[in-house]
């Protein structure tokens, strides 16, 4: 039993996880990851977008980049931004490496309204092996998404 679990992780038909957000797509109830390294993003995404105190029984799990937002926009607040995450990804995935963290000040124009936002742009390694997707994020003081 123990030989057919090993051999399962590296079949690409086996399913490693479910990808954050929820989502259903083809028919099933979930949308899932077949590879670990996109499973790792789907956990890196889910740990940036949500908010500490957010997730029941671990208060800790997640960023402060919401409260982040209305603070001064000065190097203070990008150095705030890159130590939450950097401090959460190291603590909760440890397997993740940020190889490229890039923090932006924008205005933003969503539902016929500007907001002030921070971008967050950024380049993992899952283990060693660099990632070629970029990641990046776009929070306002009414939504935190990835973009």
């Amino acid at each position: 039993m123990a030989y057919e679990q090993i051999t399962s992780i590296n079949n690409p038909n086996v399913a490693v996880g479910i990808k954050l957000p929820f989502s259903q797509t083809n028919g099933r109830l979930f949308d899932l990851s077949y590879s670990t390294e996109e499973q790792a993003l789907s956990n890196l995404k889910n740990l940036i977008l949500t908010k500490q105190s957010e997730r029941i029984m671990q208060p800790l799990f997640g960023t402060n980049l919401q409260k982040a937002l209305f603070e001064p926009d000065d190097d203070l607040l990008k150095l705030s931004i890159s130590n939450s995450i950097e401090q959460a990804v190291s603590f909760w995935l440890p397997y993740i490496s940020i190889n490229e963290l890039n923090i932006e000040t924008v205005v933003a124009v969503g539902n016929s309204k500007e907001e002030h936002g921070v971008t967050i742009s950024m380049k993992v390694s899952v283990n060693g092996i660099q990632s070629e997707i970029p990641i990046t994020f776009l929070i306002t003081a009414s939504t935190i998404e990835q973009i």
